[in-house]
């Protein structure tokens, strides 16, 4: 029986999740899961696994969870920090790390210190602080198994091969709702366009990042952490059916790419049941949905994104923590009406030019980083 933690309970990997983990009953069992403030959606899920212990974040929903579980024995915890005070008290074997945003770090380095498994579906922790986690890790024999359905797909294809034998990766992207958009149009997106995403369902944060493509952004620079190639061997390919995840050339010419229908069950499954593989009962080949794919190169003038997530895979450091911080800042003033869309990659780049790097941080000055990068950001986008 292996021990879990859900960080980021009620999103909708969360979701994933908990529908896989409903076919485990019998090896995997749930001691703590944390979310933000759906009380309503964490009472529902804590009367059906029976963790020890739920967090909230926010006190009022805490609160009324505390009153609903009462009868049930749960320890419900509140406040900032119940992602890493969960952890510290149920001491799960795997961490499912899908907590949105920079506030996942914090967890996602108590776990792999800690020796637990990460199960990383939140890629803005390695952007920010990958050289802490990956280091932590290697002291403490954490394994980190990507759930990001791309670096899902990259982890198995070089299972087991000499990393030096790694000639290219090639992350896939669905292109969004825009990939066909004219570029000088962007000014013009409403949030409501930006949020129909043509293939995955996901939260609102991130279905921005995929608009903007910023989100192969940030998994260029998780790729450079997770699987040590440099910057330069990470491509991004247009493939709008989503069948393929990501693909890997070897330096003999073979190429080996995971495919599958765009459903989150999959990786989630993957990770969780890593390093074997977990049976079934759902069927995801159809041949149809096969029958014709398609790869294109993204159009730097639309996604200027992209090159943000380069530039930074190259220099690393503080540069993470910046990116990551002003886009952040500049997708929460476009979904407030605060801001034009086009103006997110543009305000994630203006904070990296005047962002002071360093080599190797610590977390201090990480976290300096992050503070001072949304400052910067909100000054940006005020003028």
């Amino acid at each position: 029986m292996r021990t879990v933690s859900v960080l980021g309970a009620t999103g909708s990997v969360g979701d994933s999740t908990f529908k896989v983990l409903e076919e485990l009953p019998d090896t995997h069992r749930v001691v703590s899961m944390v979310a933000h403030s759906n009380d309503a959606r964490m009472v529902e899920l804590a009367r059906r696994f029976r963790p020890e212990l739920v967090g909230l974040v926010d006190r009022a929903a805490a609160g009324r969870a505390r009153e609903a579980l009462a009868p049930s024995g749960i320890e419900v915890i509140e406040g900032d920090d119940v992602a890493v005070e969960a952890l510290r008290a149920t001491s799960p074997d795997l961490v499912l790390a899908a907590i949105t945003g920079a506030a996942g770090l914090a967890s996602s380095l108590e776990t792999v210190t800690r020796g637990a498994s990460l199960l990383l579906a939140n890629k803005e922790a390695l952007v920010m602080a990958g050289n802490l986690i990956t280091r932590a890790a290697a002291a403490s024999g954490a394994a980190i198994v990507p759930v990001d359905s791309e670096h899902s797909a990259i982890f198995q294809a070089i299972h087991g091969e000499d990393a030096r034998a790694v000639r290219r990766i090639f992350l896939t992207a669905s292109g969004g709702p825009f990939v066909d958009r004219e570029a000088g149009s962007f000014a013009d997106v409403r949030p409501e366009d930006a949020l129909r995403h043509p293939t995955w369902e996901m939260g609102r944060k991130i279905t921005i990042d995929s608009a903007t493509m910023m989100n192969k952004a940030l998994e260029i620079v998780e790729a450079r952490w997770l699987f040590d190639v440099p910057a330069e061997a990470i491509e991004v390919l247009v493939h709008r059916q989503s069948i393929v995840h990501s693909m890997v050339e070897f330096v003999d010419g073979s190429i080996l790419a995971q495919l599958g229908t765009p459903s989150m069950t999959v990786p989630v499954r993957h990770a969780l049941g890593y390093p074997e593989r977990v049976e079934t009962s759902s069927s995801y080949f159809d041949i149809e949905q096969f029958s014709a794919l398609s790869f294109e190169p993204p159009d730097a003038v639309r996604f200027p994104a992209l090159d943000l997530g380069h530039a930074v895979a190259r220099t690393l450091g503080l540069s993470g923590t910046a990116l990551n911080a002003a886009n952040e800042v500049a997708v929460a003033a476009f979904l407030d009406g605060a801001t034009r869309f086009d103006r997110i990659s543009e305000t994630a780049a203006r904070v990296l030019d005047a962002l002071e790097d360093v080599a190797d941080p610590d977390l201090e000055q990480i976290l300096a980083a992050d503070a001072w990068a949304r400052e910067e950001a909100t000054r940006c986008l005020s003028r």
